[in-house]
């Protein structure tokens, strides 16, 4: 049997993110075309529990490195650990989520095993000669870029929300094997002591299925209080362009855009946002925009898939009641 596809799982307080969970749906269609297995990667500390999840979620393998080095995610560790399992096993790809964590680990992971990475993918599919191809946008999202490659593995990273999570498979059973870590000193130049985490009931920014963003037509950081209080009310994510970052309004970790975040909800309504190119390189992958501002010229316009030319402090609260009354019915 060829080696088989491998989705390495970023999991965080022993949650399994749901990036990783999308890979795992759309991998085992991937790997039921080329009759390749599926297999899981974990590593952190105390990860035993995860196994059967990712069994349920479609893996046929799941690979556990435990150890307490690898409890919070660091750079010089995860690369070496996953740098000696892809080298000793040699499957024929390797997938992640393009997150920080991935953002950080892929290229690192690239130049130790001598192989190209296609990063922030947004679609990915066997090609006609049966190699796994990837899509990624190009020119803040104005054309694709289709590629391949004929060296293994293929590495890349794909962009969270661009995949569905298919319902898992109660009962699954995986193979599961503990690999030990094999961490070095020279691994641990760089020790993580602390991880603050901002206490918020909202979804991540990257992983919302639906977001609500605001710009310089929120006039002040004042006012976003109406922003998410739609957002409580259907459970999204509050973001900002750069132009509301940039004043002050919101911190930089609330940016979408080309130099901020990038995302791919569902639903994206954006408020007072003139529609930067900066901006919707961030955004466009959205499944559906809805734009509300009050100048009917406005470029995110071009962009939307429904368009509200009104003041966003008349609309944004009238939006927010009749979700009330839907969320309630």
């Amino acid at each position: 049997m060829a080696k088989g596809i491998w989705i390495i799982v970023e999991q965080r307080n022993l949650q399994i993110r749901k990036v990783s969970l999308e890979l795992l749906s759309q991998g085992r269609k991937i790997a039921d075309q080329t009759g390749e297995p599926l297999v899981a990667v974990v590593l952190g500390q105390g990860i035993d529990g995860l196994a059967q999840t990712l069994a349920e979620g479609g893996a046929d393998k799941v690979i556990l490195v435990d150890d307490a080095k690898l409890a919070d995610y660091t750079t010089g560790a995860y690369t070496s650990v996953l740098n000696k399992l892809i080298s000793k096993d040699e499957p024929t790809a390797v997938l992640m989520g393009n997150t920080a964590v991935g953002k950080d680990l892929a290229p690192r992971l690239a130049q130790r095993l001598g192989v190209g990475l296609a990063s922030d993918c947004t679609g990915m599919e066997i090609d006609a000669t049966n190699f796994l191809s990837f899509k990624r946008p190009i020119y803040a999202g104005k054309a694709f870029a289709h590629l391949s490659s004929n060296v293994r593995p293929i590495l890349a990273t794909i962009r969270p929300n661009t995949f569905a999570v298919e319902a898992p498979v109660a009962g699954r059973q995986a193979e599961v094997s503990k690999e030990a870590a094999e961490i070095d000193a020279s691994d641990l130049v760089a020790i993580l002591k602390e991880v603050a985490i901002a206490a918020s009931k909202r979804p991540e920014l990257t992983e919302a299925n639906v977001i609500v963003s605001g710009g310089r037509g929120m006039k002040g950081p004042e006012n976003y209080n109406i922003l998410e209080d739609l957002a409580d009310v259907i459970g999204a994510a509050v973001g900002a362009s750069r132009a509301a970052v940039d004043s002050g309004w919101k911190e930089h970790k609330f940016q979408v855009g080309q130099t901020g975040k990038t995302v791919a909800p569902t639903l994206y309504i954006a408020c007072g946002i003139s529609g930067a190119i900066q901006h919707l390189a961030g955004m466009g992958s959205s499944k559906f925009i809805v734009a509300i501002n009050k100048d009917p010229e406005a470029n995110i316009f071009n962009v939307a898939d429904y368009g509200i030319v009104g003041d966003l402090f008349e609309v944004v609260p009238l939006l927010t009641e009749e979700f009330k009354k839907l969320v309630n019915e």
